[in-house]
Order: C-alpha cells, then sequence, then structure tokens
C-alpha cells in the first residue's frame, strides 16, 4: 500500500508527517514534575498540613506518567496503524530520536561506570579519608564477600546473550514477512527477559552486603540495580511488541515500533557484557568468595 501523503499550509503534497496538536506533552511535563516533588517530599519526610506525604505522593505522580505515556503512546499508534502517515521520511525522524535516546542512556551508564572505576583503581586515596577507612587501600574491600562471576552472573550473560539471538531472528522474519517466526521469536525474548528479572531478583536476596554498606555495595547496586530496570523496561516493550505483532500491526516494509525495541534490546545487552567484565569478574579479583 502506498503511504499516505500529507498536505502543508502551502496546498503542496508532500511525505512528512505534521504533528497535530496535542495536550500529551504538556500534561507529561506536569506529571513528571508531581513525581519529583513526590519523590523530595518523601526522601526528605517533608510534611504538608502537618501530614506526612510518604509513598502516596511518589505513587501519584508515577501513575500520572504512566497514564500520560499510556495515552500519548495510543495516539502514536493510531497515527501509524490506523492512518499510516509515518512515511518512511517519517521514520527517519523517528530513528533519529531513538538513536539520540539511546546515546543520552549510555551516558547515563558511564556515571556508574565512573564511580565503579575511581574507587577500585584508586582505593588508597589520602584526601579521601573515609573511603580509605573503609577498603583498607584494596579492592574489594576485604569485608565484602564478592559475587563468583562464573555462577549465576556467567547464567545471567547467556540468557541475555540468547535472548540478542532471539531478537535477531524476530528481526530477520519480519524482514522477510514471515510472522509466525516473527511472532515466536519476540515471545521467546520476552521470556529471556522475565527468567533474567528473576535470577537477578535471586542474586539481590542472597548476597552478603547491603546497599548502604560501603561504596563497594553502592556501585554495585546502582550499576547493575539500573540495568535490571533497563531489562524490566525493555521486556515490556517487547512484550507489546509481541502483542501487537498479534494483532497485525507491523509489516515487511513498516516496523520501526519494533525495531527501536530491538534497538533498546540490544543496548542493555551490550551494558550487561561491560557489567559482567568490569564489575563481577574484573572488580571482584582477589575478594573474598561468599559462601554457599
Amino acid at each position: 500500500m502506498a503511504a499516505k501523503i500529507e498536505y502543508g499550509t502551502t496546498g503542496k503534497p508532500h511525505p512528512y508527517h505534521i504533528v497535530r496538536p496535542s495536550i500529551w506533552p504538556m500534561m507529561s511535563a506536569f506529571a513528571g514534575m508531581l513525581l519529583a516533588v513526590g519523590a523530595v517530599l518523601y526522601m526528605h519526610e517533608i510534611k504538608i498540613g502537618g501530614m506526612n506525604v510518604g509513598l502516596k505522593g511518589v505513587i501519584l505522580g508515577l501513575m500520572a506518567v504512566v497514564a500520560c505515556m499510556f495515552f500519548w503512546w495510543k495516539d502514536v499508534l493510531y497515527e501509524a496503524v490506523t492512518e499510516k502517515i509515518h512515511t518512511p521520511i517519517a521514520q527517519i525522524g523517528l530513528r533519529y530520536g531513538m538513536a539520540l535516546f539511546i546515546a543520552s542512556e549510555v551516558m547515563f551508564f558511564v556515571a556508574f561506570f565512573w564511580a565503579f572505576f575511581d574507587a577500585s583503581l584508586f582505593p588508597d586515596q589520602a584526601n579521601m579519608p573515609a573511603r580509605l577507612e573503609y577498603t583498607t587501600g584494596q579492592w574489594p574491600p576485604p569485608q565484602i564477600e564478592v559475587i563468583n562471576a562464573f555462577d549465576l552472573p556467567l547464567m545471567m550473560t547467556l540468557i541475555l546473550l540468547l535472548s540478542g539471538c532471539t531478537t535477531t531472528w524476530a528481526h530477520h522474519a519480519i524482514l522477510e514477512g514471515d510472522q509466525d517466526s516473527f511472532i515466536k521469536g519476540l515471545g521467546l525474548t520476552v521470556a529471556l527477559g522475565f527468567i533474567f528479572l528473576c535470577f537477578q531478583v535471586f542474586e539481590y536476596t542472597h548476597t552478603t552486603f547491603g546497599f548502604t554498606e560501603g561504596i563497594y555495595a553502592s556501585t554495585f547496586y546502582m550499576a547493575t540495580g539500573f540495568h535490571g530496570f533497563h531489562v524490566f523496561v525493555g521486556t515490556v516493550f517487547l512484550a507489546i511488541c509481541w502483542l501487537r505483532a498479534r494483532k497485525g500491526h507491523f509489516t515487511k516494509e513498516n516496523h520501526f515500533g519494533f525495531e527501536a525495541a530491538a534497538w533498546y534490546w540490544h543496548f542493555v545487552d551490550v551494558v550487561w557484557l561491560f557489567l559482567f567484565v568490569a564489575i563481577y569478574w574484573w572488580g571482584s579479583l582477589g575478594g573474598t568468595p561468599a559462601a554457599h
């Protein structure tokens, strides 16, 4: 089917997508502000009218953000599936947007790797007495029972690598117009993502150190925890693509919604490989292994 041609204000046909006025960008900004304010009130235990806001403000803000996401993306799906106005030219803009988003995510994780390498390469900094007292000048700190990289973390690595293979299988299937293989590959990827998250929860419940027990624990949980959150987001992303695939939303010619999810998932895979090598393996060399 030929792409629908839109008309600009000049009256001449063009392939660009002129976005209709929408309330959701403004509503999303207010929802994000509500979530941020609720989080600040909760973390600082600030009272309003003599009452402690607690988690209620965070939950309210989160519900507002999720609602805006749902209705805004519902409009985007309507444009793509029903109106078919995401022309090849319009999809270039979508690709640039997703690429820039992933680039921002890369810089997000750079901060955690920076904190980890700063602490692990310079554990005996004289101008950081608190760090020196905790690490006693060695890494990992002697009081930390490290996780064996070639135990559960290796299994989790293999699961994510396999999920990358099933994502690629699904991608090639849709490029060839094979809807059945596309749906199967997507379903397997979602299942593997869920299994990975289960293993990570199991790992967290069996570690011998808590989040606030020093710089090793903090950098470990911040890096691996935020990666786990990204796995959760990617799994939900791909699960929605799987539901859309069953409804026939994706075709050989038009499937950027899935392609964006695949890019994101491969990014998550690569970040985990860096985490496995840097934190689980290299960062734990010479440490005391946890008892089984």
